[in-house]
């Protein structure tokens, strides 16, 4: 039986097994997927599990996507990019990380768009952090035209400086203010959750009706930002397209084999709602 695992701590909030055992039922894939909390002193012996073969495959969440990669005999171009891995696998003699977070949000963001590039489409991306990290590579390497807020000007700065294309900065008001301009809007922070349900990463009241407003937090299904957004006749999309595709994509790393996402997808929704 094919083992494979989901490595960060904590994990208790995790609905990845759920869905992954579904693809897996459907595959008719003999394997399991495990929750391992892990802190950062075990991250080391983990990845040594995947180089004996005891585990086939890791996910990997926070706090240790970064964490993971001093460990890792070779890593994917675009996850270097990106500066995280949230996927390994032993390839021959070699522990290989991956990351499938950027190529799952842009295939939903594609999907919820009908449209085959994000090229020359005008997005603003609110937060600085690592999901943010993601977005705009992503993104940004097929030719959209970036601008990033964040509530600390300097990190969304230093997140603009790393790449080889042109990325714009603006405070929240500034962007509040030419929000009409974007054709794109995604929130990749976490307020919109937990303790945060009731609250918006940005006022939306220059929103174009063309907008798309993204949010990368699937639970709730719909935060305050896109029940707004909704209000005013904008099409939404929320974080389960990422995390379903995200997932989808490791498990094609693992067993070369594309599981069923539309399953994959009820499964979670389903979970969620409970």
């Amino acid at each position: 039986m094919k083992k494979f695992a989901l490595i960060g701590q904590p994990l208790s909030h995790s609905l990845s097994p759920s869905i992954h055992r579904a693809a897996y039922h459907h595959m008719q894939l003999l394997g399991r997927y495990e929750l391992l909390e892990t802190a950062a002193e075990q991250v080391e012996d983990v990845i040594e599990l995947v180089r004996t073969g005891e585990i086939d495959g890791l996910n990997v969440t926070i706090p240790h996507k970064v964490a993971v990669m001093p460990f890792l005999d070779a890593i994917d171009e675009d996850a270097i990019a990106i500066g995280a891995v949230n996927t390994i696998k032993k390839v021959g003699n070699q522990v290989i990380g991956y990351n499938t977070d950027a190529e799952g949000f842009k295939e939903s963001l594609l999907e919820r768009l009908h449209i085959n590039t994000v090229r020359e489409q005008r997005v603003l991306v609110i937060g600085a952090g690592g999901a943010a990290r993601a977005i705009v590579h992503t993104l940004g390497k097929d030719g959209a035209v970036l601008t990033i807020v964040n509530r600390t000007m300097s990190k969304a700065e230093d997140l603009a400086a790393m790449y080889p294309f042109d990325v714009t900065v603006l405070t929240i008001e500034a962007a509040e203010a030419m929000l009409n301009q974007f054709d794109i809007v995604i929130n990749t922070t976490s307020v919109g959750m937990s303790s945060f349900t009731n609250a918006s990463p940005i006022k939306l009241n220059q929103l174009a009706s063309s907008t798309l407003v993204c949010d990368l937090i699937y639970n709730p299904l719909e935060t305050t930002l896109l029940k707004e957004a909704k209000s005013r006749g904008n099409a939404t999309l929320n974080g389960v397209g990422m995390l379903v595709n995200q997932a989808a994509l490791a498990i094609e790393i693992w067993t070369g084999q594309k599981p069923n996402r539309k399953l994959m997808e009820v499964t979670l929704v389903s979970e969620v709602r409970k």
